[in-house]
């Protein structure tokens, strides 16, 4: 069997329930399974399927793997019913991640909307590893509603390390921070632009707007870093459901800088 296509035996050890449609799963793999950050991995249910991923944990340890998964169709929901000691497959890790070495000495502003802070959150880790090379870490997050927001717990311990600026689209009764669209956060955060990088994931329409608002703040497209996960699927350029104009998402992303698609049709689709 091809290297590429060769599947790791890993376990199932922990479930962590972080809102009502959202886990985290914590995966032992039989044998360390090392990724740079923002890269992905194809994680199998045996006998039913796989999907790609992007671990949530630290690239630094390699030894236990998590992946922060939304209920969204038949496989997510097959995943959300596994328990601890489910045994699963594990292809990769694939792709292309952040370029850390080219925000090094620069404010990086991190934007994430919903469970797209399940990536960025594998990326604040790697940069805490060497949070002294970073001139600024700024992270604006936005979920649906309060119980939407993910890592809840550790929101606060970030707020200790770096700034953090949450909202929600919807308050509740037990909400006293800000209530908008995460690009309502935007205009508040002040920093030198020209010594910037800003990482955005999210839902596409999210991205599309945060995208159009760093612009406007004067972030040029070689600045912008987006996720661009959405249609993944074989995780190795063969079946061609990932194609962006002359890209193949898992191949030459998930990463990519604006200005790489910014001309490319329908790329927020």
């Amino acid at each position: 069997m091809a290297k590429v296509y060769k599947v790791l035996r890993t376990e199932l050890v922990r479930v962590i329930d972080e809102t009502p449609n959202i886990k985290t799963f914590v995966l032992s793999p039989e044998r360390p399974f090392p990724f740079a950050t923002g890269q992905f991995a194809e994680l199998m249910i045996p006998g039913v399927g796989e999907a790609p991923f992007t671990p949530s944990s630290s690239p630094a340890r390699a030894e236990e793997i998590e992946m922060t998964i939304m209920k969204a169709g038949r496989l997510t929901s097959m995943i959300h019913q596994l328990t601890p000691g489910a045994v699963l497959g594990l292809r990769g890790p694939y792709g292309k991640g952040y370029p850390l070495e080219q925000f090094q000495g620069k404010t990086v502003l991190i934007v994430g909307g919903g469970v797209g802070l399940a990536p960025l959150r594998s990326l604040l880790f790697a940069l805490f590893e060497e949070l002294e090379k970073y001139s600024r870490v700024i992270l604006a997050y936005g979920a649906r509603t309060p119980k939407d927001l993910v890592y809840k717990d550790a929101l606060k311990e970030w707020s200790s390390k770096i700034e953090v600026h949450l909202t929600v689209d919807e308050g509740d009764e037990s909400w006293s921070g800000k209530v908008g669209v995460v690009t309502t956060l935007l205009p508040e955060i002040q920093l030198e632009v020209g010594q910037s990088v800003a990482v955005v994931c999210g839902p596409p329409i999210m991205m599309k707007f945060t995208t159009r608002e760093l612009l406007a703040k004067g972030f040029t497209p070689e600045q912008i870093y987006l996720s661009m996960e959405k249609n993944m699927s074989c995780g190795i350029g063969k079946c061609g459901h990932c194609r962006l104009g002359p890209f193949y998402v898992c191949r030459d992303g998930p990463v990519f800088r604006y200005d790489q698609i910014q001309n490319l049709a329908n790329i927020w689709d």
